[in-house]
């Protein structure tokens, strides 16, 4: 009986111990530079915006080019470079190539996981065999019930795999993250296009 409950014993120590040693004490650095692809959901409105990416932590700048699903009669796609550090951004449509100049009201946000994030959670995404393991990440604090952003991150790399951003009550985003690589293959796509030395103050709608 006295060794029966020792090993009960020993056996919850290690329990235990294992649940403590598998809970990270900070969260992992998300890569500085990446190109990929992007689904971002807007909740309010219902549209899936699809588009090409690149990622610039180090210079505080982002490329976003939409991309085409299906077809669309007269809908516009748009590429919109950011730059943050210029506080500015540029909305250039795709097929007549006008350029709008607008300035940046938002600060720098990077994707990646602020080192004050609370842990939620360890997972593998799919199914048996798939072994792609991630992090769940939030800025829930313990005053507070409801989380306004919650990171889910790669273990091995620290890619950004989903993100679900909420701005007040009426504004929520999700975003999805694949076929990321690392490193910037092209950066003069940071720099706007010659019809942007006359851009126009004004944003265009996509809608027809």
């Amino acid at each position: 009986m006295q060794t029966s409950l020792v090993y009960l014993l020993v056996v919850c120590v290690l329990a235990v111990g294992a649940s403590s040693l598998g809970r990270p004490e900070e969260p992992c650095v998300a890569p500085l530079q990446w190109e990929g692809r992007t689904v971002q959901y807007d909740h309010s409105t219902g549209r899936n915006t699809r588009a090409a990416v690149a990622y610039d932590a180090l210079n505080q700048r982002i490329r976003v080019l939409e991309q085409k699903t299906g077809h669309t009669p007269c809908k516009k796609f748009f590429e919109y470079i950011y730059l943050f550090k210029s506080g500015v951004f540029f909305q250039i449509e795709q097929v007549t190539k006008a350029c709008a100049k607008l300035n940046l009201t938002e600060a720098w946000d990077p994707y990646d996981i602020p080192m004050n994030s609370t842990y939620e959670d360890q997972y593998f995404i799919g199914g048996p065999g798939d072994m792609i393991e991630v992090q769940e990440w939030s800025d829930r604090k313990h005053a507070r019930k409801d989380e306004t952003w919650v990171g889910v991150y790669t273990l091995k790399d620290c890619y950004p795999v989903h993100e679900t951003y909420t701005k007040n009550s009426s504004v929520t985003t999700t975003t999805r993250f694949f076929d990321l690589e690392l490193g910037i293959s092209d950066p003069e796509v940071f720099t706007p296009p010659s019809t942007c030395m006359s851009a126009l103050p004004e944003r265009t709608t996509s809608d027809c």
